[in-house]
């Protein structure tokens, strides 16, 4: 399947153009935070080839969603904050119509040996796991997200609209049509998601992400992505939730999300279905 996010402009060099496959469910008019997200990583990741930097390994993505994103073309400004010999710092800011929509600041460290001392860290029996094999075959097609409740694993939205743990397996979607997405790209990308695993309850989604801080020891093995919910705190309207960031051979690292109520217009995960195209449509009784 050709699908992507954004296409390139034909007007304007550097601009990208959202497609369908870029639409919130908020509204018909907004980005999702997995386009914009990805977005902001690919520029970050060109600014540090254009380094000559592949020395360095990303470690932190820190977004801020501080204006809705339209969808309309969108412009990437970036600012290379420090570069040294194990660290380079990169901020990138998304903009629209001259507007600053979104931006994201991104630490690239220099990988290294392992320091020699035993620190704690959970046994591998308490860490996230893919869906079984027959469930997801490996694959780096997009596909529809699988989910996991109470209800096991499937790609059954409408099954998941409940309140007990939840994770969910993701295969990403390219950013730009024509370009190969690489493994930052996707995991940038699909942090935006862990919203669906800490924020998605028996009334829907609820609250509306404002940021976003993924934080990882080493990329993915892949495209294939998983997130597992950790914690959550909520009060007065506004949540924070934490998820596990994995692939087939482990555990990567985190994300945090911060996120304001929005129950005026929650997104009912419980009547939509999706294909693997993105096309949404209304899931059918017992469906």
């Amino acid at each position: 399947m050709d699908l992507s996010f954004f296409t390139r402009s034909d007007d304007v060099a550097g601009e990208l153009v959202p497609t369908a496959l870029a639409c919130s469910s908020w509204s018909d008019n907004h980005l999702h935070g997995v386009a914009v997200a990805g977005a902001l990583a690919r520029s970050a990741g060109s600014a540090l080839t254009d380094l000559g930097r592949d020395d360095l390994s990303p470690t932190r993505m820190s977004v801020d969603l501080f204006r809705p994103a339209a969808m309309q073309p969108c412009a990437l400004e970036v600012d290379v904050v420090r570069e040294g010999p194990r660290i380079c710092l990169i901020d990138v800011t998304l903009m629209q119509a001259g507007e600053r929509v979104a931006r994201a600041a991104f630490l690239f460290l220099k990988p290294s040996t392992t320091a020699p001392g035993v620190v704690w860290s959970p046994p591998a029996s308490a860490r996230a796991t893919p869906p079984p094999l027959d469930v997801a075959p490996v694959s780096d097609e997009p596909r529809v997200p699988f989910v996991h409740s109470e209800a096991g694993w499937s790609q059954n939205f409408s099954e998941h609209q409940n309140a007990s743990h939840k994770e969910s397996w993701n295969s990403a979607v390219p950013i730009v049509g024509g370009e190969p997405l690489t493994p930052f790209q996707a995991v940038a990308a699909t942090a935006d998601a862990a919203s669906l695993v800490t924020n998605w309850g028996s009334g829907g989604v609820e609250h509306i992400n404002t940021d976003i801080t993924l934080a990882i020891a080493r990329l993915p093995l892949g495209l294939e992505i998983g997130l597992s919910a950790i914690d959550r705190v909520e009060a007065d309207g506004i949540a924070v939730g934490t998820a596990a960031v994995f692939d087939r051979t482990g555990t990567l690292g985190t994300v945090v999300t911060t996120s304001l109520a929005n129950a005026r217009r929650t997104v009912d995960l419980g009547r939509t279905n999706y294909d693997d195209d993105g096309t949404r449509r209304d899931a059918k009784p017992g469906e």
